[in-house]
């Protein structure tokens, strides 16, 4: 039986969000390119290993279709025909006819097309279930829906996570709705008819939920969440807890446990979950909801599962199976985490992906109805099958129809003038590259952050070099590179002192560079001379015991915005500021909220817009779910430079940093890059703690910081 695709449907589903006009006039329209932290090095899918038998290479199936990444899992117990029978569109599908065999389900979160959504897929066999080939890739039949489409979204830009089936509707985390306070989480859970569409918001007003689970009769959701208190600021384990409502609509809704994240359910009784215990390890427990009392943090029996010496979390439950669990590991003599079973019954782990991939990461774990399947997601890496090419520019979906978004495989990304080349850091090193991903060069080796082009010598680009997240007597120097000096003789020191000189940004006439520098004892910023550097005239800007920094000089040459702890030195919290070039009109452009960062400005080329990185909409999901994330509530926003017309661009898991405008409008077409090594991402650096160990398990690779302050 040969594969049959479903071309049609997908042109049906997506050609809305892919028509833009080839060329859009107007100081309106424009192009922003950013870095997302190691987010090009992921190229994950879904894999399943049987839960009984003894874990082998050749019993790893890979269930998704190497397009994009997709991830966090879910097998529904409902029958194919019932769910096919629901979706939109189900006249274009085609699932093979009613003798084949009960097909192998997953919903699942993917971010194809630039954009996150949740799918459907289903995937039919001629061989019985013991003799199937090791990837799905090479599976006849694939049947294959996005289960939230524009009228359920109602074309706007969210991040999904979570998913679950629940009878017919969809269970899941969004960040559609903005709750009009600064940092404050987006996430919130959703249920979605899906033959209706009809959407209904689980979550109260005000709150974030996180991870959301359903109880096996579909009755009650746990979530968890913060609360009315909300969050505060974490980026490692989240001082959440467990909360437990009606399915339905949301109602009942009561804490269960103080302290937790990541519930799962094995009965309508019984949640799992996971903590940092005393002991500073993590580990799961067990909750047990009184029957014959009513629910609350004082009434439920609260039980350490996972031992102490390992780190165990994100634990994953099946339909009243009380003799295992699966969990994610590390532990002491690894770093990678690891897919392993939890014996309920002899109170022993049971190790799974170890004997497959020892050395790849396997995250967040699900089992199937039956608990015979074990679900999870890793990198795919480069000979399994993936479809989607490394990309230099990844078009990510907008939010505005007038503006493209690219997410940039480097740090620190800034266009030439013409915006024919692209400059970018790789941490070391400083690299140039053609728009279209051809003559990639690394045009100097240094350990550099920021880059800015020249707006009138041809082929010079600025940046500090030195150590990044620095102190103000640290050595970072401003230095100019010519990266069409094809003798390598290119890199022309203008600053002399050493004292942490970095991001600068050149007038636009090409006569000046303001920056920051630590030269008086505080970061504070500067003006000098382009061409010969501070020996030709130096200028203080601005003066006082803070942090100014990340500097940018407005396209007309009468701002300079920049971002600044002025309002509470050293507490970490930036703001941000605009000056004039002559120290005159300093004033506030954003108030970031209590402890807020509001970092990384940059003009639009018709000076009328700044797009910036902040935490202003909180954290979206458990950091623990994902790969080591330095500042995982980064997300991109512009703002119109008199304070008004605030907009969220991205939504994601991951740290957004570093963007930056392009000097034209790019079609918003993924552009590749030439390949390179890929599965190579860190995992949480805080789970390299092991207590009471004395030492630690070294990430590896070098720590790629995104946001030099």
């Amino acid at each position: 039986m040969k594969g049959k695709g479903l071309d049609l449907f997908f042109l049906y589903f997506f050609f809305p969000f892919l028509c833009f006009a080839a060329e859009h006039e107007g100081p309106s329209s424009g192009s922003i390119v950013f870095t997302t932290y190691g987010r090009s090095d992921y190229a994950w899918d879904i894999y399943t290993l049987p839960a009984l038998n003894p874990p082998h290479p050749s019993n790893e199936l890979q269930i998704t279709d190497g397009e994009s990444v997709n991830f966090n899992g879910h097998f529904p117990s409902s029958p194919s025909s019932s769910i096919l029978s629901l979706l939109h569109n189900r006249n274009l599908l085609q699932p093979p006819g009613p003798q084949a065999p009960p097909p192998l389900q997953l919903i699942y979160v993917t971010e194809r097309n630039g954009m996150s959504n949740i799918y459907y897929d289903a995937l039919y066999y001629d061989e019985p279930r013991s003799s199937r080939s090791r990837s799905a890739l090479e599976i006849p039949v694939r049947v294959q829906a996005p289960l939230l489409g524009l009228e359920e979204s109602k074309n706007r830009i969210s991040m999904k996570d979570r998913p679950s089936l629940s009878g017919e509707n969809l269970i899941y985390v969004s960040t559609h709705e903005d709750p009009g306070m600064p940092r404050t989480s987006w996430a919130a859970v959703y249920s979605t008819h899906l033959g209706t569409g009809l959407t209904r918001r689980l979550t109260p007003y005000g709150v974030a939920d996180f991870s959301p689970a359903v109880s096996p009769s579909g009755v009650w959701t746990a979530v968890a969440s913060y609360g009315s208190e909300g969050w505060a600021g974490e980026v490692e384990e989240l001082s959440t807890d467990i909360y437990v409502f009606l399915t339905g609509d949301g109602s009942r809704r009561v804490k269960v446990v103080e302290h937790g994240g990541w519930p799962c359910w094995v009965d309508d009784s019984t949640l799992y979950f996971h903590r940092r215990s005393e002991d500073k390890w993590i580990s799961v427990y067990r909750a047990i909801l009184p029957k014959d009392k009513p629910v609350s943090t004082e009434s439920v029996t609260i039980q350490r599962v996972t031992p102490p010496g390992l780190h165990a979390f994100t634990p994953a439950t099946s339909p009243n199976n009380h003799n295992f669990i699966a969990v994610t590991t590390r532990r002491p003599t690894s770093s990678f985490r690891h897919i392993e079973l939890f014996d309920l019954v002899k109170n022993e782990f049971i190790e799974l992906t170890r004997h497959v991939s020892p050395t790849t990461h396997h995250l967040n774990p699900f089992i199937s109805p039956d608990s015979t399947r074990v679900g999870y997601h890793k990198c795919r890496g480069e000979s399994n099958g993936g479809k989607t090419p490394q990309l230099l520019l990844e078009n990510i979906k907008s939010p505005l129809p007038n503006l493209s978004l690219f997410r940039v495989d480097g740090s620190f990304p800034s266009f030439s003038p013409a915006g024919d080349r692209l400059a970018y850091v790789d941490l070391p090193g400083v690299y140039v590259v053609n728009r279209d991903g051809s003559n990639l060069r690394q045009v100097s080796p240094l350990n550099a952050f920021a880059t800015a082009w020249d707006p009138v010598r041809k082929g010079i680009v600025y940046t500090s070099a030195g150590p990044e997240f620095s102190s103000e007597s640290t050595e970072v120097d401003i230095v100019a590179i010519n990266v069409d000096d094809v003798d390598q003789s290119n890199v022309k020191p203008l600053t002399i002192d050493g004292k942490n000189n970095a991001f600068p940004s050149v007038s636009p006439d090409g006569k000046q560079i303001v920056f920051r520098s630590g030269r008086s004892g505080h970061k504070n910023l500067y003006i000098m001379d382009a061409v010969q550097g501070e020996t030709g005239g130096l200028q203080r800007l601005t003066d006082g015991p803070w942090t100014d920094t990340m500097c940018n000089w407005s396209p007309d040459g009468y701002w300079i915005a920049f971002a600044s702890d002025r309002h509470n030195p050293d507490s970490g919290s930036f703001q941000l500021y605009l000056i004039h070039p002559n120290g005159t009109g300093l004033r506030r452009l954003i108030k970031s909220g209590s402890g807020g960062r509001t970092n990384h400005p940059s003009f639009s080329p018709d000076g009328k817009y700044i797009v910036f990185t902040t935490d202003y909409g909180g954290i979206s999901a458990e950091p623990i779910s994902t790969p080591h994330q330095y500042q995982p509530y980064g997300e991109i926003f512009t703002i119109k430079v008199d304070g008004s017309d605030w907009k969220r661009l991205t939504h994601n898991i991951y740290e957004d940093g570093t963007p930056s405008w392009a000097p034209k409008y790019i079609n918003p077409v993924d552009v590749a890059s030439p390949k390179r090594p890929q599965c190579t991402f860190e995992d949480c650096h805080w789970l390299n703690e092991m207590p009471g160990r004395g030492t630690q398990v070294e990430p590896l690779g070098s720590a790629k910081a995104q946001c030099g302050a």
